[in-house]
């Protein structure tokens, strides 16, 4: 009995090892890629100051409107993701678009991230970029519920709402929260593990479907393994079914709004339940309309041709008549 609790205590301890040197090969060659990777990074917007720490605006264009893009949850490079489709309306509007707290070349942030919190810090940091409201807001998935909370708070910063597969209210009443999977993954990418796997950064939509140059999917990339699952972004998971309940509890503001509502694909949901959500909360909208796309969560890499063109005309019929 002894020799094979022996036996046992030397197996475990050798996978242990084993353990302990993969991480350490893996972090070495994570941080060594990173300095390369830094050669690549520099931010193309504004810097502006905000609770200690640095958070980027980008800006392009101009015209009489300001759309103002808000990211989904966890996407690690803003401003890139939505480039295929802001190029498009660049010649049309003033473009605006913020890197909460732990996105793409923003400092990271270990304070509280719930709705007010990000709100403010998003309000202060447009007009620290000399954009000011109002704001016509053109927000992707979890950053649906800033938006509406935005336009909630303070009605007259907020023209309209253009949602690119927004998450609603009602999407959140049973989400769970899976602590563990989301620390594991935070970590997995802190010490380079996402490395080894390449397929996760390009796979994403901005790369596989948007109209980046090489060098730009060379700086997406970048930012993925620097930018994945960040202090801020799990602060958000944290608190976005408290926010969502917040904004739930408080009338949808008598705005005009456009869904533009996936196939729901990648988007962690039922896919007809996902597109149900979205279609319920529409109806409830006085000024509120829809579009179907035979698309994926990430519609505005996918169709943004479709996206651009239906954004100015809902602008011009529902905005500035």
């Amino acid at each position: 009995m002894k020799i094979l609790a022996k036996k046992v205590v030397k197996f475990l301890g050798m996978i242990f090892l084993m353990l302990i040197v993969i991480i350490t090969i893996s972090f070495i060659n994570h941080r060594v890629k990173s300095a390369e990777e830094s050669k690549l990074l520099s931010a193309e917007g504004v810097m502006v100051r905000i609770s200690g720490r640095d958070i980027h605006v980008y800006c392009e264009g101009g015209g009489q409107d300001t759309l103002v893009f808000l990211s989904g949850g966890g996407t690690c490079s803003p401003m890139l993701d939505f480039k295929s489709l802001y190029s498009l309306l660049s010649g049309r509007y003033r473009i605006g678009l913020i890197e909460k707290a732990g996105y793409g070349f923003s400092e990271d942030a270990t304070t509280s991230r719930d709705m007010e919190t990000i709100l403010e810090e998003s309000r202060k940091a447009l007009q620290g970029a000399g954009l000011k409201p109002p704001y016509i807001l053109v927000p992707h998935s979890m950053s649906g519920i800033e938006a509406l909370y935005w336009a909630q708070k303070h009605p007259g910063e907020v023209q309209g709402i253009i949602g690119l597969d927004m998450a609603v209210p009602s999407a959140y009443e049973d989400f769970q929260v899976d602590s563990f999977l989301i620390k594991a993954s935070s970590f997995g990418a802190r010490i380079g593990i996402t490395r080894f796997f390449p397929g996760l950064a390009s796979g994403s939509a901005a790369i596989k479907y948007g109209t980046l140059t090489e060098s730009e999917k060379d700086i997406y990339r970048a930012l993925f393994y620097r930018g994945t699952l960040t202090k801020a972004m799990q602060g958000e998971i944290k608190e976005i079914k408290t926010s969502a309940k917040v904004v739930d509890n408080i009338p949808i503001p008598d705005i005009p709004m456009l869904l533009f509502i996936s196939s729901g694909e990648e988007t962690g949901w039922d896919k007809d339940q996902w597109m149900d959500y979205q279609r319920a909360f529409i109806r409830r909208v006085k000024l509120g309309k829809s579009i179907e796309l035979s698309a994926s969560h990430y519609v505005h890499n996918i169709e943004p041709k479709i996206i651009a063109d239906e954004i100015i005309i809902f602008i011009e019929d529902n905005i500035n008549q």
